[in-house]
């Protein structure tokens, strides 16, 4: 088997869920689960899929609007395919195969939903040599926004030859999708694990690796375990970076690594400009994340110039959210800082945050930026001769 990662070109991802449903409870973490997934893969550092060949589907409502997307990237994907699938999971009365909730889906309706096997048969079509299908679903009307389905293995159900197919739980423990979280229990870990990397472990990751991680954090929180099933070996070809993994040092020691990494950020800064010039926004996005996920990057100077030349780009293509996150990632690092870069960095994120409806949290961040423009152990500016008498 070849061992090499697989080629971003010739790869295919779609990411399907359901937050809002018209009948059952809505899974406000989906969203999240979709937009940061899709951010993650796309990282030259984990994964580098290009965003053109990555497809979120959201709340859909038709069948068709499910499955046309999965069997588009199945016909054109040659090395890897990567289906994804968060949302309410629903049995039939009278069927035990597993059903996908629509928007419009109903408890008990199996014809209102998808059938996993009508998305299984298509992926089987796919001449991907890497097949692999990530299922996050659930039953609703639990107080835990329970997810799971009453199976023994819901892996093993959801087996397509071939496939290396990663369930949230088995069948008879339900998968959480608690209040409050910004993502599922089982999607969150997976976010982790791809972002941070396993410390100690190989330099490229594969599905069996990122399983057995999954399976040890999640039960060492006392959550439901995940399932997998594969033939062929798939689970041994590497899917992905591993982050946490240091390169080796040069000869040069720290001092050249800095120096090499400010030109880095330096010229690709001027690179994603000039492509915004030129109208090519798009491209510059993988260019301003390519630069903050090298090895050395540090908060500060060049690299918040990075974060919100990303910000103003992802704000311009709508997506406000992913905006939000970059900026507020800046903002812990460097909220102790003063400079005028800290403080665009404070108003630009109020003023998203605000467009999003989070007035609380814009002025909150508001607050700070004025506690760092007027410290309080400094005296107030006098008034001046034209003033209030």
């Amino acid at each position: 088997m070849n061992g090499d990662l697989p080629d971003p070109s010739a790869s295919r991802v779609v990411l399907i869920g359901g937050s809002e449903y018209r009948s059952l409870v809505p899974l406000p973490p989906v969203s999240s689960n979709l937009q940061s997934l899709c951010t993650t893969l796309q990282d030259p550092t984990i994964c580098g899929i290009p965003e053109a060949n990555c497809t979120v589907v959201k709340d859909p409502q038709l069948p068709s609007e499910f499955l046309d997307p999965v069997a588009n990237a199945a016909a054109t994907a040659r090395d890897t395919l990567l289906v994804y699938y968060s949302g309410h999971g629903l049995r039939d009365t009278d069927d035990p195969d597993l059903y996908m909730a629509l928007r419009d889906s109903q408890e008990g309706r199996g014809y209102t939903a998808v059938a996993y096997n009508h998305l299984r048969s298509v992926v089987r079509m796919s001449p991907a040599r890497r097949r692999i299908v990530i299922l996050d679903c659930c039953f609703s009307g639990r107080a835990a926004r329970a997810m799971s389905a009453d199976v023994q293995n819901l892996a093993a159900q959801a087996k397509v030859e071939g496939t290396y197919v990663l369930a949230a739980s088995p069948g008879d423990r339900p998968a959480l999708a608690p209040e409050g979280e910004v993502y599922t229990t089982f999607t969150g870990e997976l976010l982790d694990l791809l972002r941070g990397g396993i410390p100690d472990g190989p330099e490229l990751i594969d599905l069996e690796t990122i399983y057995r991680t999954l399976e040890g954090r999640l039960r060492a929180k006392n959550k439901p375990l995940p399932q997998r099933t594969f033939e062929n070996q798939a689970g041994l070809l590497p899917i992905a970076r591993n982050r946490a993994c240091a390169p080796a040092r040069g000869v040069g020691g720290p001092v050249l690594d800095l120096q090499v990494t400010s030109a880095i950020t330096t010229t690709g800064l001027r690179l994603a400009r000039r492509l915004r010039a030129v109208g090519r926004t798009r491209d510059a996005l993988p260019v301003l994340r390519l630069i903050l996920g090298q090895p050395g990057t540090t908060e500060g100077g060049d690299d918040i110039l990075v974060r919100l030349e990303l910000a103003d780009i992802l704000t311009e293509l709508d997506h406000g959210r992913e905006a939000i996150e970059v900026l507020e990632t800046a903002f812990v690092a460097v909220h102790n800082r003063a400079g005028p870069e800290v403080l665009t960095v404070c108003r630009r994120l109020a003023a998203l945050l605000r467009e999003m409806g989070s007035h609380a949290e814009a002025c909150d961040v508001l607050e700070h930026a004025l506690k760092l423009s007027f410290p309080a152990e400094a005296p107030l500016p006098p008034p001046t001769a034209g003033g209030l008498t």
